[in-house]
């Protein structure tokens, strides 16, 4: 009867901590972003510092715990051939995955159009954390996603150039 007891404590206690890992990983710590002046999406230019671009309809989630959790949708009135004449193309773009409650931002959806050449990358900001970069993809419609991610190139354990 003891083993019986123990057996089922630790079946317990495994099903509370995996709610409590699911909780915690999509919706503790993330915040709605309230997008004040300042607080604009930018893009790089080719030369100079990053600027504001034209956005609508903005949406975006964050976080303090860690510089990764990031991402916003909005629609932007500017092409992509407006965009590509005049910023910076960010190659090695990998959106990373956002809480499924954020159901704007579709990962899935945002990666097969970059593989497919269908949305284009931009660097938004360079260092927006150390090693971090924050990117915006952009789709022939004007719809638009902006995530952070580490820079291609660097380990994410080491935090070393590969």
């Amino acid at each position: 009867m003891n083993g019986k007891l123990v057996a089922g404590f630790i079946v317990v206690v495994a099903l509370l901590a995996g709610v409590a890992m699911y909780w915690l990983q999509e919706y503790a710590y993330y915040e709605t972003v309230s997008f004040k002046p300042g607080d604009e999406i930018e893009l790089t230019p080719l030369s100079g510092p990053p600027e504001a671009i034209p956005v609508a309809n903005l949406q975006g989630i964050d976080a303090n715990s860690s510089p990764l959790r990031f991402r916003a949708c909005f629609t932007t009135t500017l092409d992509q051939a407006t965009l590509t004449d005049g910023f910076k193309v960010y190659a090695g773009a990998v959106p990373l995955v956002a809480p499924s409650w954020f159901d704007c931002f579709d990962t899935g959806k945002i990666t097969a159009a970059l593989a497919s050449g269908e949305a284009i990358a931009f660097l938004s900001k360079a260092d927006v954390a150390p090693q971090i970069d924050s990117v915006v993809a952009v789709f022939p419609d004007g719809h638009a996603y902006a995530w952070h991610q580490v820079k291609p190139g660097i380990d994410v354990n080491t935090g070393a150039e590969q």
